[in-house]
C-alpha cells in the first residue's frame, strides 16, 4: 500500500500513528490470501480478505475493516460475477454491519463518513442503470467528499473522541482508507476494462 506513511501521519494527529503500518500489513496479508485462492466465488474471496485483515491489523481498525470485507462477502456468496446492483448491496450490508458494530453514523468523524455517501451513490447509480465505470467514479468521488468533510468534524468515537475539539481541522484516517478502497476499485476496473 503506497499510502502507508501518509496514513500514519493522518493517524498521528488524533490517534496512535500506526494505521498506515496496520493497513499495509493487513492488505499484504489479503494479497497473499487472495493469490492462493483458486475458488472463483467472490463471497469466499472477500471473506478470506476480511479474515486476513482481522488476523493482522490491531486496534479497532482490524475488526472494522475485517467486518467491511466479511459482510460484503456474505452478500456475494455463491457469485463468480457481480453487477452494479450486487456491488451496491454488498457495500450497503457492510455499512449497516459497521453501524451496528461501532454505533457510529455520519458526522461522527469515522470511516462511515466516507462509506455512507459512496453507498448512496452506488445505490442511486444502480437505480438509474448507470454503467459501472461511471458509477464507480461517482462512488469514489462521494467517498472523497465524505472523507474531506471529516476535517470539519469533532470526533465522537474511538480514541480520538477524547481529544474533542483538538480533532477539528484533521481528517479521519479510517475515512481515508475507505476513499482509497473506492479509488482502487475504480482504477482496477478501468485497467481491466480499457
Amino acid at each position: 500500500m503506497q499510502e502507508k506513511d501518509h496514513l500514519n501521519k493522518l493517524d498521528a494527529a488524533c490517534g496512535d500513528g500506526d494505521l498506515g503500518v496496520g493497513m499495509y500489513l493487513g492488505f499484504k496479508n489479503v494479497q497473499k490470501a487472495v493469490e492462493k485462492q483458486e475458488n472463483t466465488d467472490i463471497g469466499i474471496i472477500l471473506n478470506r480478505a476480511g479474515y486476513a485483515i482481522l488476523s493482522t491489523v490491531g486496534g479497532a481498525s482490524g475488526p472494522l475493516f475485517g467486518t467491511f470485507f466479511i459482510e460484503a462477502g456474505r452478500t456475494a456468496k455463491g457469485k463468480s460475477e457481480i453487477d452494479l446492483e450486487n456491488l451496491a448491496t454488498m457495500f450497503e450490508m457492510s455499512l449497516e454491519k459497521l453501524r451496528l458494530r461501532g454505533g457510529a453514523d455520519v458526522g461522527g468523524k469515522t470511516l462511515i463518513d466516507a462509506l455512507d455517501p459512496a453507498v448512496k451513490s452506488l445505490k442511486e447509480a444502480a437505480q438509474r442503470r448507470i454503467d459501472i465505470s461511471h458509477a464507480l467514479m461517482m462512488a469514489a468521488e462521494a467517498a472523497k467528499k465524505g472523507f474531506e468533510a471529516t476535517k470539519d468534524l469533532v470526533a465522537k468515537y474511538g480514541k480520538a473522541k477524547y481529544l474533542g475539539q483538538q480533532t477539528l481541522g484533521h481528517v479521519d484516517p479510517g475515512a481515508e482508507v475507505v476513499k482509497l478502497v473506492f479509488e482502487t476499485l475504480l482504477t482496477t476496473y478501468e485497467s481491466s476494462n480499457p
